[in-house]
């Protein structure tokens, strides 16, 4: 296994947080620069906890940093993991395309064993 890439349970995570809208906002949020915590909580009809639990899915993926400065939590994505989430989804994309491949293959082989197919 390549170092950079992600194992199973990680690309599970990072797939489970980025299964919500709300999340992936705070990841495109988060990306534009350091923002606290109850500044991206100001952005959504929900409460300062529900936005901190979604940070927190981000954070457990690794999509996102969280660094202390005084009172606040500034949140930060991560590039080097929204790129190892790419990575993951066009590892995946190969192998279908590797697999629809073989299968026009197939079908584009001309029958040599007398079936009248």
């Amino acid at each position: 296994m390549v170092v950079d890439e992600l194992i199973e349970a990680e690309i599970d995570r990072v797939f489970h947080a980025l299964a919500d809208a709300t999340r992936r906002d705070l990841l495109r949020r988060a990306a534009d620069g350091q923002l606290s915590v109850s500044r991206l909580a100001d952005g959504y009809d929900m409460s300062f906890a529900a936005v901190q639990k979604h940070v927190a899915v981000l954070e457990r993926a690794g999509l996102v940093t969280k660094a202390r400065n005084g009172r606040e939590q500034l949140v930060r994505t991560d590039p080097v993991a929204v790129a190892r989430a790419r990575r993951a989804l066009d590892a995946l994309e190969a192998t279908w395309r590797e697999r629809a491949d073989r299968m026009a293959d197939l079908l584009d082989t001309p029958n040599t064993q007398g079936d009248p197919r």
